[in-house]
């Protein structure tokens, strides 16, 4: 095969496999534009309160928990591939029921709690496709590229996933502009939800043309498959040869069991509690609520959609800058660098807010937010939870961690709006609070993983936990003399 043919053959296979990137900030980022009016049609219509209000926005988050939870499980079942076809089959379903929960079961106009608990269904639905795209999509892209590009093509699907949010921003904006409000609450609003269904039908037909995974092949013991298709990635015969029976090696390693806490507590404190400051630092606060936010600040409907496309669009461009820095600069850097950004940023939100001033100055404390975040915590945080954890329990550590992620992901979302009705943008001093202790736990505790190999990073635990059987062992020898 020629380098280029080779080249295009796999940038094809990441590229379909990033449309699930696109698809998970798609997904999440469509309630955006959607949640003013689906809070008049189905929450206050029915006389509920804001936490009904901010569990409807957060439901799909729900179903991300689960998804994350089974993706593990589906994609050793069914493979790879095929629990990616299930993603984008719920995807589509899920841009279906949400425009049009009405649908064979009721009356459009007519909202009931019945309604609105199936509309809820239907997001979560899209959010079990989230949380296994989540997990498998960037798995997928890892085991079908060669090692030599490997990092660059998993990166790919995290700036699918900003780009994704970037899309639908300007999907909802273009839906609204020149519409009046009555419009798009009657009808604009689903429209937003109903754009999802091409790109989740361009998904689900790629996927069609793309193939297996050679470690999954393997694991099912069709290892002549799995090295034609090895040769067919990195075009040479010697190289497929070594990387399959690596493959086997890993294999046959990974039927040993070892329990979760091999390497002691710390690891496991250490890269759950990143999973979770991630979401409490309060990045998707603004990436769901977005128009709502601008809209306390004076912009209109449609204005404030047109402002949540500089959010997306900051993401995009700044998670470039992410790519050039993270072994630059290193991880720790980045993500104290980041603690310490967003937490000025969101302080200075609340205090504008406390201050009674409201405006450009906010608007810009709040780009400013999104851009710290996007370029530091954002894609940083995934990248050192895939390397903290030693080999023999990174599985099932990451599958813990991923599950936090969304868990915390739900919690912020979902006490957003009664925070917002209570404090304003003054709720943003929370956010910013957490973001300070986040400094001060990445100093203490997240070591530097930059140029060091998994084992390197495996034996700082490993060390760690030597020390801990040590000091056992003294403590047991005092209590015996």
């Amino acid at each position: 095969m020629k380098l280029n043919s080779q080249l295009y053959y796999i940038l094809f296979i990441a590229a379909v496999a990033s449309l699930g990137g696109l698809l998970f900030g798609y997904d999440t980022a469509v309630i955006a534009g959607a949640e003013q009016s689906v809070q008049l049609y189905l929450v206050e219509s029915l006389g509920l309160s804001s936490f009904v209000h901010g569990l409807t926005v957060s439901s799909a988050l729900a179903g991300c928990i689960i998804g994350a939870l089974i993706s593990g499980l589906l994609s050793n079942r069914i493979g790879r591939r095929n629990a990616l076809i299930i993603a984008a089959v719920l995807f589509f379903l899920s841009a279906l029921g949400s425009a049009y929960p009405e649908l064979i079961f009721f009356t459009v106009g007519e909202p009931n709690f019945s309604l609105l608990v199936t509309f809820n269904i239907y997001r979560i639905l899209g959010g079990i496709g989230v949380g296994l795209a989540s997990a498998i999509a960037p798995m997928y892209i890892s085991e079908m590229s060669p090692q030599n590009i490997r990092g660059r093509l998993v990166v790919l699907y995290n700036m699918a996933v900003v780009f994704g949010q970037t899309v639908v921003y300007v999907v909802n904006w273009r839906i609204s502009v020149g519409r009046s409000s009555e419009w798009i609450n009657e009808i604009g609003w689903r429209y937003m939800f109903a754009s999802e269904l091409i790109p989740a039908a361009l998904f689900f037909f790629l996927l069609l043309f793309i193939p297996e995974t050679p470690r999954y092949m393997a694991l099912k013991r069709d290892y002549d498959k799995a090295y034609n298709l090895l040769e067919k990635i990195n075009g040479s015969k010697q190289i497929a040869s070594e990387t399959l029976q690596q493959i086997k090696h890993s294999l046959n390693t990974q039927t040993e069991k070892v329990n979760i806490f091999y390497y002691g507590k710390l690891v496991l404190v250490v890269g759950m509690t990143l999973a979770v400051l991630q979401q409490f630092i309060g990045i998707n606060i603004i990436m769901y609520y977005a128009p709502r936010i601008f809209a306390t600040l004076g912009a209109d409907q449609s204005t404030s959609m047109f402002q949540t496309i500089l959010v997306g669009a900051i993401g995009v461009v700044v998670s470039l800058i992410a790519v050039r820095l993270i072994d630059r600069q290193g991880r720790k850097f980045l993500l104290l660098f980041g603690s310490a950004g967003c937490a000025i940023c969101l302080l200075a939100v609340a205090s504008l807010f406390f201050l009674g001033i409201q405006g450009i100055s906010t608007l810009i404390f709040i780009l400013g937010f999104v851009a710290v975040f996007q370029m530091t915590w954002g894609p940083v945080a995934w990248v050192v939870i895939s390397e903290l954890f030693p080999t023999k329990i990174r599985g099932q550590a990451v599958a813990i961690a991923v599950t936090l992620v969304w868990g915390a992901n739900l919690a912020a979302s979902s006490t957003f709006p009664p925070l917002n009705d209570a404090l304003g943008t003054g709720a943003f001093i929370i956010y910013g609070l957490i973001s300070t202790f986040a400094f001060f736990f990445v100093l203490k505790f997240v070591p530097e993983t930059k140029n060091k190999s998994l084992e390197e990073i495996e034996k700082i635990w490993f060390a760690g936990k030597k020390v801990e059987l040590e000091t056992t062992d003294m403590v047991s020898e005092k209590k015996l003399n």
